[in-house]
């Protein structure tokens, strides 16, 4: 046994070599080349989106294996398809946002120019969670490739399947001195997160990320932190039930609900909960007529988090929550790991499914009588990732997400901004720091250099000491007066 111990040991401090062999590998690289032409950084762009759509089908095979069961085309659409946009969509911009920025030039310091530029960074780390894996690796590789930068990507050990294959396709149009993909758990995700990046960005949850930060912080490393938290919804009375229903069914259960962006909890008018969830039932049997063996319903990761699931539920009915359950054809779904759309009603905020993001297809609900009780409630909490309000009107809309913070705001949509090309994405408080997809991808991977020249004409030295000098009374006279 000692001698098994100790060839793991070895193995992890091989591979925690490795991680440092190739972050120094890649530091002289980037230091070789360090300003990467728009033409050379389009074409990383267009050798990602070629190797995406080659094992597209192999990818969607290797999630669904590491779920267990993962809806195919859950894959296709909200990963593959979502990355394949953004590498159209920032080859079209990146020479835009390239192009150094004119700034203006004080008084005093005439005659001189001033201007930005975008300068990469280095060396990007990149954190990636399980839920999915090739959406949050591939995704900020996106934006750092754009930029100029090289990349090391860490892959959750819950996606070790997923892992190995993107691990092998990137390997294919990238050097490992440009992109490289790290494998592994336990010691090897806390020796990552220590590393001398350039900047580091993290998705997952809120207690890890403290975590990460912390170790980020021993070498001065700034960070991207996509956290979560609990993301409500809210449907106004005069929201058409069915239309909300609807809107909700999709947001709640992609993915089975392990969504950052997923809507946690939900607000209904009094005595609306009946028709929500008859509505709901409706859209829930269309969709899903089975659920144990339907392949486009999604298992949950692994025990541990359906464990998690379940404990949340035992506490909620320990506490006189009512359960819901949407199960069509009353199957069992334990040894499938999956989960049936669930709602929970007398639900109250000490129960452990309102102290903790859900990260599944459960939804606790809330009755209200104002709306500004229900936006006291949010305002009492961490500000979420997202929030979600259902209602056509525009002002009432408007006054909600003026009275409220969240990294998001979707008025009548839940879940589909991720997979907006041109909007930023990031929390905001507890649900994470920093921003990236949209042009704020770009600039977040980038150093904003600010860049100053003067001519041979030096006229500062005409306010230089002694300050008694004509020039300083016309100043104070014409520059410092109220």
């Amino acid at each position: 046994m000692n001698s098994l111990n100790k060839s793991l040991s070895n193995t992890g401090s091989d591979k925690i070599q490795e991680m440092h062999d190739i972050l120094a590998e890649q530091k002289r690289a980037y230091r070789r080349h360090q300003l990467p032409t728009a033409a050379e950084r389009i074409d990383r762009l267009t050798n990602l989106r070629e190797v995406l759509l080659k094992y597209q089908d192999d990818i969607a095979e290797a999630i669904s294996q590491d779920y267990g069961n993962r809806a195919v085309a859950e894959t296709k659409i909200g990963e593959v398809l979502t990355c394949v946009e953004q590498t159209h969509y920032y080859s079209k911009n990146l020479e835009k946002w390239m192009k150094p920025s004119k700034r203006q030039v004080g008084h005093i310091h005439h005659p001189a120019k001033a201007w930005v530029e975008y300068q990469p960074l280095g060396v990007i780390g990149i954190i990636a969670p399980w839920n999915y894996p090739l959406l949050l690796s591939v995704g900020p590789l996106i934006c750092a490739l754009a930029a100029g930068n090289h990349a090391m990507i860490k892959i959750s050990s819950s996606s070790a399947k997923f892992g190995a294959l993107l691990q092998k396709a990137l390997a294919e149009v990238f050097p490992s001195d440009l992109v490289s993909v790290i494998n592994g758990g336990g010691a090897i995700s806390d020796a990552f997160s220590h590393l001398a990046f350039d900047k580091l960005i993290f998705t997952g949850s809120t207690d890890v990320g403290k975590t990460v930060m912390r170790a980020a912080s021993e070498n001065l490393v700034p960070v991207i932190l996509e956290l979560g938290g609990k993301s409500p919804a809210i449907v106004h009375p005069e929201m058409s039930i069915k239309d909300a229903a609807q809107r909700l069914v999709a947001g709640k259960l992609w993915n089975a609900g392990q969504t950052c962006v997923a809507p946690d909890y939900l607000f209904l008018p009094r005595g609306k909960t009946a028709e929500f969830v008859q509505s709901f039932r409706r859209f829930v049997t269309h969709m899903y007529p089975t659920i144990r063996d339907n392949k486009d319903y999604t298992s949950i990761i692994n025990d541990k988090q359906y464990r998690r699931l379940q404990g949340y539920l035992e506490d909620a009915t320990a506490h006189g929550a009512q359960v819901i359950e949407i199960n069509p054809k009353h199957e069992t779904l334990h040894d499938v790991r999956k989960v049936a759309p669930t709602f929970l009603t007398n639900v109250t905020p000490d129960m452990q499914i309102m102290q903790n993001e859900i990260f599944g297809p459960i939804m606790p609900i809330f009755e209200y009588d104002n709306i500004d009780e229900v936006i006291d409630f949010i305002n009492d909490r961490p500000r979420p990732l997202a929030l979600y309000y259902f209602d056509f009107n525009k002002d009432r809309a408007e006054y909600l997400a003026q009275n409220t913070h969240s990294g998001h705001f979707g008025n009548n949509q839940a879940l589909t901004h991720v997979a907006q090309d041109d909007l930023p994405f990031g929390g905001v408080g507890a649900s994470g720091m920093g921003k990236y997809h949209g042009p704020e991808g770009f600039f977040g991977f980038s150093h904003e250099r600010s860049m100053m020249s003067k001519p041979k004409l030096y006229t500062f030295k005409m306010i230089l000491p002694p300050f008694n000098k004509p020039i300083h009374k016309i100043m104070y006279k014409t520059l410092l007066r109220r």
